[in-house]
């Protein structure tokens, strides 16, 4: 039972973060507008799943319990240069982009760099939720932020929760994805909010 659940989790997983990122991506490129997205909130975002990406290699986790990093990291890259492009900021997109490129080669010069940035991923991670959060609440207006996205990178965390406990049991993991469910829905519930107040205005 626990190998034939663990696949459909895994496979899950996949499949929904093979296009989580879509969602908001078409309401940026079809509004022409990045209103409401805070690219802080990316940026942080990105920098938390480099570095969880990159202690699941360097441990030698398995593959399947982080797959689909490479595909949400190469869609938040994409919704990254978007914001960037429509507030008019495209030129720093060179500079975050030597940033990134660096601190995830200094991940693993030693083992404790990596640990470190391990548990600080899960208080970037938050921050991430947060800034966007407060972004949400200094608006009072949810623009294009997508509330389908949200709800599945709350879907997500959940499985990745199940996966964790059914595989490497890796308490800073999991004490990562539980954070990072009960941000996600509050970020979702605070878009649907917005959503519906603006509705009924």
């Amino acid at each position: 039972m626990a190998p034939g659940l663990l696949d459909l989790v895994h496979l899950t997983t996949w499949a929904v973060c093979a296009v989580i990122k879509l969602p908001q991506l078409v309401a940026v490129l079809r509004a022409g507008s990045a209103w409401g997205l805070s690219l802080s909130s990316l940026l942080l975002e990105l920098a938390g799943f480099l570095v969880f990406l990159r202690y699941q290699i360097y441990y030698g986790y398995p593959l399947e319990t982080y797959l689909e990093y490479p595909i949400i990291i190469a869609q938040d890259v994409i919704l990254i240069y978007c914001i960037m492009h429509f507030s008019g900021k495209k030129k720093r997109a060179l500079f975050y982009t030597v940033i990134f490129w660096g601190g995830w080669y200094m991940l693993t010069l030693q083992k404790w760099i990596i640990d470190l940035a391990m548990n600080l991923c899960t208080f970037v991670s938050a921050a991430s939720k947060l800034v966007q959060l407060q972004h949400l609440w200094q608006a009072k207006d949810s623009g294009q932020v997508s509330a389908l996205t949200w709800g599945m990178s709350a879907y997500t965390c959940a499985t990745r929760i199940i996966t964790t406990v059914m595989t490497t049991n890796d308490l800073a993991v999991l004490i990562r994805f539980i954070i990072m469910l009960i941000l996600n829905i509050w970020v979702t519930a605070t878009i649907l909010h917005y959503r519906k107040t603006k509705k009924t205005d």
